[in-house]
């Protein structure tokens, strides 16, 4: 039971958890289904999706913390501000000039609160259950895997090479906590789209990555988005840090997947269908294809090798044609394309698609 010192503590957090995961739930949801033509929609449904998170943050600024459980303000606080803000700013992306711009400048947000509450995953049973796959936050001989892994334990959880999350150059990186260096562990790079970064496309996959046991690696650009008419400039560095990571943790070299948004799926093509590549799978998501690509790719790299496409519908950057014609020229060239076209999806990143890219991965 908590001491009196401790109970007001104890109180606001048990109003800090929920309301925070709530909340990003809600940008979860507005992330998924965002687009120009739904951003009316979506800012109609984010009201009132932040009350809770403000009347507990709120109520956590006006106690006087004990000074043992500061560390947990220090990650549910910011947590739940930055949760709240990214609800705000969608309510109010329609008055804004450029509204889907604001829009997805707000769900930046999300990344920023996932950061800050995550340590508490190791302590908290409701952030622990977040951060797994929902078919898996029942599963007993999970929970107590990760319970028993030491808070402390060092070259595992998230991590950040190159300066803070996003900067450029650099890369962002989940190790599972549950790390046994007897293993091989699967790799997945997940190359952000043009206006993203690393640290924030990482929270794509840690929900996955913790819960089937891989590593994660999501890069940043080095420049504004992925040198695509230049791929010796990000694809060296790309292979840099695949070696810096194989060298520090036991990688499986024969399940390393390339996924990427956007111009990372573009990226992805780039770089994936080159003779000499190390990924054995390649995964381009809301990607721009032109034929063209195959000039420089390789005949014997394209031979038999395991492409997983996605695309939306109602993607309205790259219309689902680039999509369809990939699929019929790779196929075309001998790849193994696996094309997966979704009817509601818009030019956002259906993390609800991972699970299945796993499977796919993994078979």
């Amino acid at each position: 039971m908590a001491d009196a010192d401790t109970e007001p503590a104890v109180g606001a957090v048990s109003q800090l958890v929920p309301a925070t995961l709530k909340a990003m739930h809600a940008l979860e949801f507005a992330g998924r289904h965002i687009s120009p033509t739904s951003l009316p929609q979506i800012v109609e449904a984010m009201a009132g999706r932040d009350d809770e998170a403000k009347a507990a943050l709120a109520l956590s600024r006006t106690l006087d913390w004990p000074e043992r459980l500061k560390p947990v303000r220090a990650c549910l606080e910011p947590a739940a501000a930055a949760a709240a803000a990214g609800i705000a700013g969608l309510r109010s992306a329609n008055e804004a000039p450029q509204p889907i711009v604001a829009a997805y400048r707000a769900l930046r947000n999300y990344a920023q609160a996932a950061q800050a509450i995550y340590p508490m995953a190791a302590f908290l049973k409701p952030v622990s259950q977040f951060f797994l796959e929902q078919s898996a936050r029942g599963d007993a001989t999970l929970a107590a895997r990760l319970a028993a892994v030491d808070p402390a334990r060092e070259k595992v959880g998230v991590m950040h090479a190159g300066g803070p999350p996003g900067t450029r150059g650099g890369f962002s990186l989940y190790v599972p906590e549950t790390y046994d260096e007897g293993r091989a562990y699967p790799l997945v790079v997940a190359l952000h789209g043009g206006s993203g970064n690393g640290g924030a496309f990482l929270w794509s996959w840690v929900r996955e990555a913790r819960t089937r046991g891989f590593i994660v690696l999501a890069p940043t650009a080095i420049g504004s988005t992925w040198s695509l008419m230049d791929p010796d400039t990000d694809g060296p560095s790309i292979d840099a840090m695949v070696e810096h990571v194989a060298e520090q943790w036991n990688i499986d070299a024969s399940h390393q997947l390339l996924i990427g948004m956007s111009d990372g799926g573009t990226f992805s093509y780039v770089l994936g269908l080159r003779g000499g590549c190390r990924f054995t799978h390649i995964a381009p998501v809301a990607a721009a294809f032109h034929p063209m690509m195959l000039t420089f790719a390789d005949e014997a790299r394209l031979r038999d090798l395991p492409v997983y496409i996605v695309h939306g519908v109602e993607d309205w950057m790259f219309p689902p044609q680039l999509a369809r014609q990939a699929e019929q020229t790779l196929g075309q060239a001998g790849a193994k394309v696996t094309y997966r076209e979704i009817a509601d999806l818009s030019h956002t990143y259906p993390r609800d698609e991972n699970g299945a890219m796993l499977d796919w991965f993994m078979s």
